[in-house]
């Protein structure tokens, strides 16, 4: 009978994560849409058009492509976010089951990080080629000249006919990358939290943790954990997006790998610092 009941317990979690996943998606999507516009788009030749903000880029594409374009992607967004959540609670329970190694005590704060990690990592593999064909579809409006894919499953057909298997994993590694997201957040979390608890013992006498933090300094300690792990992690975001693009019309991927997305943004960051500041001094020179 535990057994049993820990199984349930799992497949309850996998149903909650999916659930929870699901309607994320549902409500925030057309957010998501922009943020991987905006990610793709170097400032150069743009094969994307030019948004000023994230408010000029939602109305840009409703006005432009309409409610469809605002939910490009949709169903491989759905579906990759309903697996990943509910896969990813599922592995997190087995794998902090296998380390308990059947005691009823806590796992230690290290053991958690490590079944994160793993459950992550599985993840990220498994799902990798539903968010690429996610990408994708969410840059179709893009000048491409290729022929655009007409729906999800069109996309796998025709990324297996010209790219190969291979393809569905570009941007995996950065992907593993993000895995750390979780880990980073739970380390500023619990040091921001010692940091407070000492700071507040100094001017309190009260010796349990739970009187000296109330509700708005965990709300906050969590808030700040978050998008401290957001600002670290984020670059990788953009490599993995980048990655992910369709190839030129040649058939030749536009970014190679990581190192070439990294090497490519900065060279074309320099540049435009260099440009600037020459027709700084041209101007003050005129």
């Amino acid at each position: 009978m535990p057994l049993l009941d820990a199984l349930n317990w799992k497949w309850e979690n996998a149903t909650a994560g999916a659930v929870a996943g699901f309607s994320t998606v549902a409500i925030l999507h057309p957010l998501d849409v922009v943020r991987t516009r905006f990610q793709v788009n170097d400032g150069r030749l743009a094969n994307l058009p030019s948004y000023k903000n994230t408010g000029h880029a939602i109305y840009t594409i409703a006005r432009t492509e309409g409610i469809r374009g605002l939910y490009a992607g949709f169903f491989p967004a759905v579906f990759g976010s309903s697996v990943s959540w509910g896969l990813y609670f599922f592995l997190y329970a087995r794998a902090k089951s296998r380390y308990s190694k059947g005691s009823d005590g806590p796992l230690s704060a290290g053991y958690h990080l490590i079944s994160a990690a793993e459950a992550g990592s599985l993840v990220c593999l498994f799902t990798n080629p539903i968010w690429l064909v996610k990408t994708r579809l969410q840059l179709q409006p893009s000048l491409h000249q290729n022929r655009s894919y007409s729906g999800f499953y069109d996309a796998i057909r025709t990324i297996l006919k010209e790219e190969g298997w291979h393809a569905f994993f570009r941007g995996a590694a950065p992907g593993l990358i993000l895995v750390s997201h979780g880990a980073i957040q739970f380390t500023i979390y619990e040091e921001l939290r010692k940091l407070a608890i000492h700071f507040k013992r100094n001017k309190r006498t009260e010796n349990s943790d739970g009187d000296i933090l109330n509700s708005f300094d965990f709300a906050t300690i969590g808030a700040t954990s978050k998008i401290a792990a957001m600002m670290l992690t984020y670059p990788y975001q953009v490599i993995r997006a980048r990655l992910q693009q369709r190839p030129n019309c040649d058939g030749t991927p536009k970014y190679l790998d990581s190192w070439h997305v990294m090497r490519e943004t900065a060279r074309y960051v320099v540049a435009i610092i260099y440009l600037r500041k020459f027709f700084l001094i041209e101007t003050l020179a005129s």
